[in-house]
């Protein structure tokens, strides 16, 4: 499914999501990364890393390569972080032929739906990874904690406004997938409004199946809870692979 959002309403993307409201959790992701590894980690790789908000966080800690399938994402990157490199490619199938001192995983990876596909992107992490190092995986749900939300935002720019209101629900709570849907309000220069619809299938796993796929693909996986001073009552659950040292 092609989301509206990362292709022709990716420029939109700066007033729907700003890079300082991600400053707690970098700083969370960072420390985290820091602590997992056997060594003192400096290159980074960011596996599905969007419009760049938390790298633009993360490259004062780290050397960083940032990967997504959306050329029209990573433009937006681009401009937020020129420094860093960035590369077009899917989590699921990428390889790059070098490794990493650290692999990041943010709530991208909620765009697995299966297990298999869970487990690919895992294996992508895994051989990116340098022997000693980790790879943190931070999924928006787990099975365990799932409920249905509303919010809404958005910010005014310089020319053009955006609104938009996000509806996260789970038709059918057997199977391993529930549904976010995104109504956008936009703003144009000439002050005309037009509202967008785009609805997004997200993966929904167990921490067992979490723990478990980790440590099938060699990780010795950790779950780790981090309490989000905006998401108060919300336990998070971030995912910790220690890949063994050579």
């Amino acid at each position: 499914m092609k989301h509206k959002l990362y292709h022709e309403l990716a420029s939109w993307w700066p007033l729907l999501s700003a890079p300082e409201d991600y400053a707690e959790e970098a700083d969370f992701y960072a420390r985290l990364l820091m602590d997992s590894c056997e060594y003192t980690p400096r290159s980074l790789l960011e596996l599905g890393s969007g419009g760049g908000n938390n790298a633009w966080h993360l490259k004062r800690s780290f050397e960083l390569t940032l990967l997504d399938p959306s050329r029209e994402m990573l433009a937006v990157s681009r401009s937020l972080n020129p420094e860093c490199e960035h590369l077009e490619g899917d989590m699921r199938t990428f390889r790059l032929g070098r490794v990493f001192d650290a692999v990041f995983v943010h709530d991208a990876i909620m765009y697995m739906t299966t297990r298999e596909e869970l487990r690919k992107a895992v294996e992508t992490a895994y051989v990116h990874t340098k022997p000693g190092g980790a790879a943190v995986f931070a999924p928006d749900h787990v099975r365990e904690t799932f409920g249905p939300s509303t919010r809404s935002g958005g910010v005014d720019g310089k020319h053009r406004g955006m609104r938009y209101l996000e509806w996260t629900w789970d038709p059918d709570p057997e199977d391993d997938v529930y549904t976010v849907d995104y109504a956008y309000l936009l703003r144009g220069e000439d002050g005309s409004v037009r509202v967008e619809h785009d609805r997004h299938i997200e993966g929904l796993f167990s921490r067992e199946a979490w723990m478990g796929l980790m440590s099938e693909t060699g990780f010795s996986p950790e779950r780790v809870s981090f309490d989000h001073s905006g998401m108060a009552g919300v336990e998070l659950d971030v995912f910790v692979g220690k890949k063994p040292g050579a």
